[in-house]
């Protein structure tokens, strides 16, 4: 089965790097520029992960994982950021700690993590 990844950055050149990236390596990827356009995604859609990036405008990351954690609990969430400094106790909305990446990373580290946090879900399930 097709892991589904809902991606939200605002930075287009990135949005579309994202994108072809994850799709090259298996996932079915819907990608959007802000956090209000993947709002109604999440209702409609069954995503099993959340890719966004914190600051965007109208609605940033962290609003965002907070809206998805009521609409679609078992979506996973990954943050992705230029801002380092941002607080790693944040939490996906499955109590889980927030997963972040600090901007710039390579794709094999991002795609890495997107494995390593399916991989845990289903040993997690496993069980």
């Amino acid at each position: 089965m097709t892991m589904r990844i809902l991606l939200a950055e605002d930075d287009a050149a990135m949005r579309h790097y994202l994108s072809r990236a994850l799709q090259h390596a298996g996932y079915a990827v819907d990608a959007v520029d802000r956090g209000t356009e993947a709002v109604p995604l999440l209702q409609s859609g069954s995503y099993d992960l959340l890719l966004s990036d914190i600051v965007m405008p109208e609605m940033d990351g962290i609003a965002l994982a907070q809206r998805c954690a009521e609409i679609s609990p078992l979506t996973r969430v990954m943050f992705i950021t230029g801002f380092a400094a941002v607080s790693l106790k944040m939490h996906d909305g499955t109590g889980q700690p927030a997963r972040m990446l600090s901007k710039p990373f390579h794709l094999k580290a991002l795609v890495s993590e997107i494995e390593r946090l399916f991989m845990e879900d289903a040993s997690t399930l496993s069980h």
